[in-house]
């Protein structure tokens, strides 16, 4: 009954409930996997580092690849939706062979493969350009010492070949993000050495062929880093460019800008000049601190914009957070439905708000887009769970997890 009431009420102002939870099933959010061990992954014992931080120490931490495996099924069961998994370069599984970073292949993730499609789902990669000895001074594809530049630009080549064994194996294109932590701390001398390197490094790894229609490559941009506060090599001008240039795709992480910008009035401007565009969401507290997903202004917007854009075909939507205070598996599951939450609140704005602002009915504008607010979205959310066989209270199941299985990990 409360969902046919808020039907009718949705129907009212022009907005069709069923065609939002029909849409809302295929869009596809890919679930990063570092969030359940804290980006530690299994190819090296390195801490932590390269301007990224996990902090809290809450139980239950995955050690082990079947660990985190489980706590993905766990997570997955009580997202809804249409799910893809992304993965780092640096959860490679070795058995018995460890091979350097520069010499990963697609069987180091095989069973990372069996694992997606035993659940019919697809794949997206990042290599991973950090937490490794191999980072020279906080400089990897934009190092002025050659070993190590092409230590890296091997690594990506490499991780080109393993995007395509995903998107081969799978059936599902993969989506391959290039993010390095490189800059300086102070004030450097030469700012257009590493980006001349940066750039020549990029174009070597892409000089790999590879299948346009299955693998769509990535650049992500930040503004500074821990460590890199001064000068980053890979600032938001380099990549743009670099990405409209190329061909490829830019990516936007909503923490790694100016804290006075923000992605969503960026998404429209990117979109009339690149065919696709790639979204790590997550959210920055202060500036890029990967807190929880909530269902949080900045990322309604972001959501209303992919929609009002009609760019579900061209946007590829990935999560990005990683929270070791509170329950891994909670983190996980409140990040993943709030993207889809605000994915089915923008599917329910009416079209109608566009032809006021056209014709300058601001002040019409200004009380509909109100309105909105206490119209009875979650009673829409709820038959969307209900309809994916997805239990509305996640808590206690995750509760009864970490009891049964998170605290009987040493």
């Amino acid at each position: 009954m409360s969902y046919q009431s808020a039907k009718e009420k949705y129907s009212r102002i022009g907005v069709d409930t069923e065609k939002a939870l029909n849409t809302l099933k295929d869009i596809s959010v890919s679930i990063h996997c570092w969030q359940g061990d804290d980006v530690g992954g299994f190819d090296s014992a390195d801490a932590l580092s390269g301007g990224i931080q996990a902090t809290g120490n809450y139980p239950g931490k995955a050690t082990t690849p079947e660990e985190l495996m489980a706590d993905i099924d766990k997570a997955f069961s009580l997202i809804p939706g249409k799910k893809k998994l992304n993965l780092h370069a640096c959860y490679a599984i070795f058995d018995g062979e460890h091979v350097d970073r520069d010499k990963i292949s697609p069987k180091h993730f095989e069973k990372w493969v069996k694992f997606a499609k035993e659940r019919n789902m697809g794949l997206d990669f990042n290599p991973t350009f950090f937490s490794h000895p191999m980072v020279k001074n906080n400089l990897t594809l934009s190092s002025p010492d050659e070993t190590v530049r092409k230590f890296w630009v091997e690594h990506g080549k490499r991780c080109i070949e393993i995007s395509e064994y995903f998107a081969n194996e799978t059936g599902v294109p993969c989506v391959m993000n290039i993010w390095i932590p490189d800059g300086y701390k102070d004030i450097p001398a030469d700012r257009l050495g590493p980006r001349a390197r940066f750039k020549k490094s990029l174009d070597e790894i892409l000089s790999v062929p590879y299948d346009k229609t299955k693998v769509f490559p990535c650049l992500e941009s930040k503004v500074f880093g821990i460590g890199l506060e001064s000068y980053t090599v890979g600032s938001s001008e380099f990549c743009l460019t670099y990405a409209a240039k190329k061909g490829i795709t830019p990516l936007m992480d909503n923490g790694h800008y100016h804290p006075t910008e923000v992605v969503s009035d960026k998404i429209s401007s990117v979109l009339l000049f690149n065919e696709t565009l790639a979204l790590h969401i997550t959210r920055p507290v202060r500036w890029d601190s990967d807190h929880v997903v909530l269902f949080d202004d900045e990322t309604r917007e972001i959501a209303k914009e992919i929609i009002r854009a009609d760019a579900l075909d061209r946007v590829f939507i990935a999560t990005d957070y990683f929270d070791a205070s509170i329950n891994r598996i909670s983190a996980w599951i409140t990040g993943g439905r709030s993207v889809q939450k605000t994915l089915l609140y923008a599917l329910l704005e009416p079209s109608s708000l566009k032809e006021l602002q056209d014709s300058s009915d601001f002040t019409s504008l200004m009380v509909r887009s109100e309105e909105l607010k206490t119209m009875p979205f979650g009673d829409i959310w709820e038959e969307y769970l209900n309809r994916e066989n997805v239990s509305v209270d996640y808590l206690s199941e995750v509760k009864a997890y970490e009891k049964n299985v998170l605290e009987e990990r040493k």
